[in-house]
């Protein structure tokens, strides 16, 4: 994966506030890739500890990470209820960097 991609993909994560979500394929289609969702997905394997990787889901608001349990109560934490691996109210909290940056 090319190193700039990874590194504009990073970048749009930061800049989701505290309490909304995005999907994969809006950061892809943010970095002007957007038909590499999937992409985004490999991308986020490897970040650090306090990286907000917990706010991103797929484009249906179902947490797709090996990692359901942490981000779950991470997202709590923000006020975000998830009721199995669907996002609650994802289309009302749903961020799209497109439209906020």
């Amino acid at each position: 994966m090319d190193e700039m991609f990874r590194k504009q993909v990073f970048e749009i994560i930061m800049m989701i506030p505290e309490g909304r979500v995005t999907s994969y394929g809006a950061i892809a289609k943010a970095v002007g890739y957007p038909n590499h969702a999937r992409h985004v997905g490999n991308a986020l394997r490897n970040y650090e500890v306090n990286f907000p990787a917990h706010r991103v889901c797929n484009s249906s608001g179902h947490i797709t990470a090996s990692c359901l349990d942490e981000f779950t109560e991470k997202l709590g934490k923000e006020g975000i209820k998830v009721k199995g691996n669907s996002i609650q109210d994802f289309r009302k909290i749903f961020w799209n960097p497109l439209e906020e940056l």
